[in-house]
């Protein structure tokens, strides 16, 4: 079971690192909207328990955005990105 999930692991790496640079930026910003969703909500006049699954499901989508933004970009992306913005 332990090599299934290592398998399907890599099949997902793979498959995200054969998307471009420019959507790997794209994904990747889309985990901002989703951090600031995940804790604005808590100012929501709901009860405690919708806000706890509120934050649990836009926390989990900013994660995902994050890891899978990066995933596409690489470590030669991370580099472009980190050079762009000290330029800046």
């Amino acid at each position: 079971m332990k090599k299934f999930f290592i398998s399907l692991r890599e099949q997902i790496v793979k498959r995200l690192q054969s998307f471009s640079f420019r959507t790997g930026v794209i994904v990747l910003s889309l985990c901002i909207p989703f951090y600031i969703l995940s804790f604005a909500q808590m100012a929501l006049p709901i009860s405690a328990e919708t806000k706890g699954i509120l934050w649990v499901v836009l926390f989990g989508l900013a994660k995902t955005f994050q890891y899978g933004g990066l995933s596409i970009i690489g470590v030669e992306g991370v580099k472009r990105l980190k050079s762009f913005f000290k330029k800046a």
